[in-house]
Protein backbone atom coordinates (compact mmCIF):
# COMPACT_ATOMS: atom_id res chain seq x y z
CA UNK A 1 0.00 0.00 0.00
CA UNK A 2 2.67 2.20 0.38
CA UNK A 3 2.30 5.32 -1.77
CA UNK A 4 4.82 6.89 -3.95
CA UNK A 5 5.80 10.04 -4.86
CA UNK A 6 3.21 12.44 -7.55
CA UNK A 7 0.47 9.84 -6.98
CA UNK A 8 -1.08 12.65 -5.42
CA UNK A 9 -1.37 16.29 -5.15
CA UNK A 10 -0.18 18.57 -3.27
CA UNK A 11 -2.38 20.05 -1.06
CA UNK A 12 -3.36 16.35 -0.15
CA UNK A 13 0.18 15.54 0.57
CA UNK A 14 0.41 18.77 2.75
CA UNK A 15 -2.72 17.69 4.18
CA UNK A 16 -2.00 13.85 5.11
CA UNK A 17 1.74 15.55 6.51
CA UNK A 18 -0.57 17.94 9.25
CA UNK A 19 -2.42 14.65 10.25
CA UNK A 20 0.21 12.60 10.22
CA UNK A 21 2.65 15.35 12.36
CA UNK A 22 -0.13 16.11 14.62
CA UNK A 23 -0.35 12.47 15.51
CA UNK A 24 3.11 11.67 15.97
CA UNK A 25 3.57 14.88 17.80
CA UNK A 26 1.21 13.64 20.66
CA UNK A 27 2.36 10.46 20.58
CA UNK A 28 5.68 11.30 21.45
CA UNK A 29 4.07 12.84 24.67
CA UNK A 30 1.12 9.93 25.43
CA UNK A 31 3.68 6.81 24.66
CA UNK A 32 5.31 6.99 27.95
CA UNK A 33 2.03 6.15 29.75
CA UNK A 34 2.05 2.62 27.79
CA UNK A 35 5.71 1.64 27.81
CA UNK A 36 7.06 0.40 31.08
CA UNK A 37 10.84 -1.43 31.93
CA UNK A 38 9.02 -4.47 30.84
CA UNK A 39 7.41 -4.00 27.93
CA UNK A 40 9.43 -0.97 25.92
CA UNK A 41 11.94 -3.50 24.60
CA UNK A 42 8.45 -5.18 22.98
CA UNK A 43 8.28 -1.87 21.19
CA UNK A 44 11.47 -2.21 19.14
CA UNK A 45 10.82 -6.36 18.47
CA UNK A 46 7.20 -4.95 17.08
CA UNK A 47 9.11 -2.62 15.01
CA UNK A 48 11.56 -4.93 13.79
CA UNK A 49 8.78 -7.81 12.55
CA UNK A 50 6.29 -5.08 10.90
CA UNK A 51 9.24 -3.61 8.91
CA UNK A 52 9.95 -7.29 7.79
CA UNK A 53 6.90 -8.18 7.08
CA UNK A 54 6.32 -5.02 5.02
CA UNK A 55 9.07 -5.78 2.93
CA UNK A 56 7.25 -8.25 1.36
CA UNK A 57 4.89 -6.28 -1.61
CA UNK A 58 2.01 -7.71 -4.00
CA UNK A 59 1.57 -5.89 -6.96
CA UNK A 60 -2.37 -4.30 -6.89
CA UNK A 61 -2.71 -2.31 -9.87
CA UNK A 62 -2.37 1.79 -10.73
CA UNK A 63 1.33 1.97 -9.44
CA UNK A 64 0.40 0.70 -5.67
CA UNK A 65 1.57 -2.30 -3.94
CA UNK A 66 -0.09 -4.62 -1.57
CA UNK A 67 1.80 -5.81 1.88
CA UNK A 68 0.83 -7.31 5.77
CA UNK A 69 0.53 -3.29 7.35
CA UNK A 70 0.64 -4.84 11.16
CA UNK A 71 -1.13 -1.90 12.76
CA UNK A 72 -3.49 -4.17 14.59
CA UNK A 73 -0.73 -6.13 16.04
CA UNK A 74 1.07 -3.14 17.06
CA UNK A 75 -1.58 -1.35 19.01
CA UNK A 76 -2.42 -4.80 20.67
CA UNK A 77 0.93 -5.60 22.15
CA UNK A 78 1.65 -1.80 22.71
CA UNK A 79 -0.64 0.60 23.18
CA UNK A 80 -2.27 2.72 20.46
CA UNK A 81 0.24 5.80 20.85
CA UNK A 82 3.63 3.78 21.11
CA UNK A 83 1.87 1.50 17.57
CA UNK A 84 1.43 5.14 15.95
CA UNK A 85 5.21 5.57 16.49
CA UNK A 86 6.48 1.88 15.28
CA UNK A 87 4.70 2.44 12.68
CA UNK A 88 5.57 6.02 11.48
CA UNK A 89 9.01 4.59 12.67
CA UNK A 90 9.21 1.78 10.14
CA UNK A 91 7.46 3.70 7.23
CA UNK A 92 10.77 6.42 7.77
CA UNK A 93 13.20 4.10 7.80
CA UNK A 94 11.85 1.93 4.58
CA UNK A 95 10.97 5.96 2.44
CA UNK A 96 14.35 7.29 3.14
CA UNK A 97 17.13 3.77 2.78
CA UNK A 98 14.59 1.70 0.59
CA UNK A 99 12.93 3.96 -1.33
CA UNK A 100 9.60 2.18 -0.27
CA UNK A 101 7.22 4.74 -0.51
CA UNK A 102 8.03 8.20 -1.86
CA UNK A 103 9.52 10.74 0.76
CA UNK A 104 6.99 13.43 -0.20
CA UNK A 105 3.91 10.56 0.10
CA UNK A 106 5.47 9.91 3.86
CA UNK A 107 2.48 11.87 5.70
CA UNK A 108 0.22 9.76 3.55
CA UNK A 109 1.71 6.81 4.57
CA UNK A 110 1.92 7.45 8.16
CA UNK A 111 -1.85 8.64 7.91
CA UNK A 112 -3.13 5.34 6.12
CA UNK A 113 -1.14 2.56 7.82
CA UNK A 114 0.26 4.16 10.85
CA UNK A 115 -2.89 6.03 12.21
CA UNK A 116 -6.13 4.56 10.28
CA UNK A 117 -4.96 0.82 11.15
CA UNK A 118 -4.15 1.58 14.44
CA UNK A 119 -7.39 3.42 15.23
CA UNK A 120 -9.26 1.12 13.19
CA UNK A 121 -7.71 -1.79 14.97
CA UNK A 122 -7.83 -0.48 18.37
CA UNK A 123 -11.72 0.26 18.34
CA UNK A 124 -12.65 -3.54 16.80
CA UNK A 125 -10.50 -4.74 19.29
CA UNK A 126 -11.87 -2.78 22.24
CA UNK A 127 -15.50 -3.36 20.93
CA UNK A 128 -14.86 -7.54 20.76
CA UNK A 129 -13.06 -7.66 24.14
CA UNK A 130 -15.89 -5.46 26.03
CA UNK A 131 -18.35 -7.65 24.98
CA UNK A 132 -16.27 -11.00 25.65
CA UNK A 133 -15.48 -9.51 28.88
CA UNK A 134 -11.60 -9.37 28.64
CA UNK A 135 -11.34 -13.02 28.37
CA UNK A 136 -8.32 -14.94 26.71
CA UNK A 137 -10.75 -16.17 23.85
CA UNK A 138 -12.09 -12.47 23.46
CA UNK A 139 -8.37 -11.16 23.15
CA UNK A 140 -7.80 -13.45 20.15
CA UNK A 141 -11.08 -12.72 18.66
CA UNK A 142 -10.69 -9.61 18.76
CA UNK A 143 -6.84 -9.84 17.25
CA UNK A 144 -8.50 -11.47 14.39
CA UNK A 145 -11.14 -9.07 13.54
CA UNK A 146 -9.02 -6.30 14.61
CA UNK A 147 -6.28 -6.92 11.71
CA UNK A 148 -9.04 -8.39 9.35
CA UNK A 149 -10.86 -5.41 9.69
CA UNK A 150 -8.40 -2.30 9.71
CA UNK A 151 -6.33 -3.79 6.36
CA UNK A 152 -9.26 -3.17 3.86
CA UNK A 153 -10.39 -0.26 5.42
CA UNK A 154 -6.97 1.47 5.37
CA UNK A 155 -7.20 0.69 1.70
CA UNK A 156 -10.87 1.82 1.09
CA UNK A 157 -9.11 5.76 2.98
CA UNK A 158 -6.81 5.47 -0.24
CA UNK A 159 -9.07 5.40 -2.42
CA UNK A 160 -10.97 8.08 -1.26
CA UNK A 161 -7.66 10.36 -0.72
CA UNK A 162 -6.95 9.37 -3.91
CA UNK A 163 -10.62 10.49 -5.29
CA UNK A 164 -10.00 13.89 -3.42
CA UNK A 165 -6.16 14.51 -4.64
CA UNK A 166 -4.98 11.73 -7.63
CA UNK A 167 -2.92 12.95 -10.07
CA UNK A 168 -4.07 10.13 -12.87
CA UNK A 169 -7.57 9.80 -14.17
CA UNK A 170 -8.53 5.88 -12.52
CA UNK A 171 -11.84 6.16 -11.69
CA UNK A 172 -13.12 5.69 -7.87
CA UNK A 173 -14.94 2.29 -8.61
CA UNK A 174 -12.19 0.83 -10.20
CA UNK A 175 -9.70 1.74 -7.82
CA UNK A 176 -11.77 0.72 -4.83
CA UNK A 177 -12.30 -2.53 -6.49
CA UNK A 178 -8.60 -3.10 -6.74
CA UNK A 179 -7.17 -1.96 -3.53
CA UNK A 180 -10.38 -3.07 -1.56
CA UNK A 181 -10.67 -6.66 -3.13
CA UNK A 182 -6.75 -6.91 -2.74
CA UNK A 183 -6.52 -6.01 0.77
CA UNK A 184 -9.47 -8.31 2.09
CA UNK A 185 -7.35 -11.21 0.80
CA UNK A 186 -4.05 -9.83 2.83
CA UNK A 187 -6.70 -9.14 6.43
CA UNK A 188 -7.29 -12.08 6.54
CA UNK A 189 -3.57 -13.36 5.94
CA UNK A 190 -2.82 -10.68 8.71
CA UNK A 191 -5.66 -11.54 11.03
CA UNK A 192 -4.33 -14.99 10.95
CA UNK A 193 -0.86 -14.32 11.81
CA UNK A 194 -1.73 -11.25 14.04
CA UNK A 195 -4.32 -13.89 15.99
CA UNK A 196 -1.33 -16.69 16.29
CA UNK A 197 1.53 -14.29 17.28
CA UNK A 198 -1.37 -12.31 19.71
CA UNK A 199 -2.09 -15.75 21.68
CA UNK A 200 1.49 -17.38 21.57
CA UNK A 201 2.57 -14.22 23.52
CA UNK A 202 -0.76 -14.41 25.70
CA UNK A 203 0.54 -18.23 26.54
CA UNK A 204 4.16 -17.39 27.79
CA UNK A 205 4.46 -13.54 28.37
CA UNK A 206 0.32 -12.03 29.39
CA UNK A 207 1.73 -8.76 30.80
CA UNK A 208 3.45 -8.09 27.77
CA UNK A 209 0.37 -7.90 25.83
CA UNK A 210 -1.06 -4.25 26.27
CA UNK A 211 -4.70 -5.62 24.81
CA UNK A 212 -4.95 -7.58 27.89
CA UNK A 213 -3.95 -5.29 30.69
CA UNK A 214 -7.55 -5.43 31.53
CA UNK A 215 -7.45 -9.02 31.73
CA UNK A 216 -4.77 -9.25 33.95
CA UNK A 217 -6.10 -7.01 36.71
CA UNK A 218 -9.21 -9.00 36.21
CA UNK A 219 -7.58 -12.06 37.14
CA UNK A 220 -7.48 -13.63 40.72
CA UNK A 221 -4.16 -14.76 42.71
CA UNK A 222 -4.52 -18.62 42.84
CA UNK A 223 -2.90 -19.85 45.91
CA UNK A 224 -3.22 -23.95 45.51
CA UNK A 225 -1.70 -26.16 48.26
CA UNK A 226 0.73 -28.72 47.93
CA UNK A 227 0.15 -32.00 49.56
CA UNK A 228 1.43 -32.29 52.97
CA UNK A 229 5.05 -33.91 53.26
CA UNK A 230 4.71 -37.55 54.49
CA UNK A 231 6.48 -38.48 57.56
CA UNK A 232 9.29 -40.66 57.30
CA UNK A 233 10.48 -43.09 60.28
Amino acid sequence: MHVPDGFLDAPTSVATAVVAAGAVTVALRRASNELNERTAPMAGLVAAFIFATQMLNFPVGAGTSGHLLGGALAVILVGPWTAVLCMSVVLLVQSLLFADGGVTALGTNITLMGIVTVLVGWLVFRGVTAVARHSTAGVVVGSFLAALISVPVSALAFAVLYEVGGTANIPLATLVTAMVGWHVLIGIGEAIITALTVSSVLAVRPDLVYGARGLLGERELEIRAGRPAEATS
